[in-house]
């Protein structure tokens, strides 16, 4: 009875682990694709962005540090002064009007592309988790 118990156990901690990786590495071909169609213009296909106008994603320590306001920039867009990397950024970045999934997607990809290493992996919940945290913020003022 106890090694059918452990089994059972060991087969569904196998299964979680197999739809996290799944869930990630189509969220990442997806998050390809919406980059491409996107982003590339302005953080080019290398990440590196342009210098002094478009802040880069490869290495990017906005990114990697603050994937919330990451999420929030790719899902309302962005204007106002950012640091990256200690080098100051002051343009806008319009809102793309993607949906929560395709954000999650998107974001995961940056994670991941030009040497950029995380373990976060980002879900629709995260990007609702931003949208009610906006949303409250937009409230108050």
């Amino acid at each position: 009875m106890r090694v059918i118990i452990v089994a059972v156990v060991f087969f569904i901690a196998l299964s979680g682990f197999y739809y996290q990786d799944n869930y990630l590495s189509e969220s990442v071909k997806r998050g390809q694709g919406i980059f491409e169609m996107y982003c590339i213009a302005c953080h080019q296909g290398d990440g590196k962005g342009i210098p002094n106008v478009y802040p880069p994603l490869a290495g990017s320590d906005y990114l990697l540090e603050n994937t919330e306001k990451a999420l929030e920039a790719v899902k309302y867009g962005l204007q106002g002064e950012i640091e990256v990397n200690g080098v100051k950024y002051n343009n806008y970045m319009s809102m793309l009007g993607l949906e929560d999934q395709e954000v999650a997607d998107v974001v995961n990809y940056t994670l991941r592309e030009w040497g950029n290493s995380s373990d976060k992996v980002i879900r629709i919940e995260d990007v609702e988790e931003v949208t009610k945290a906006k949303e409250g913020a937009t409230a108050k003022d």
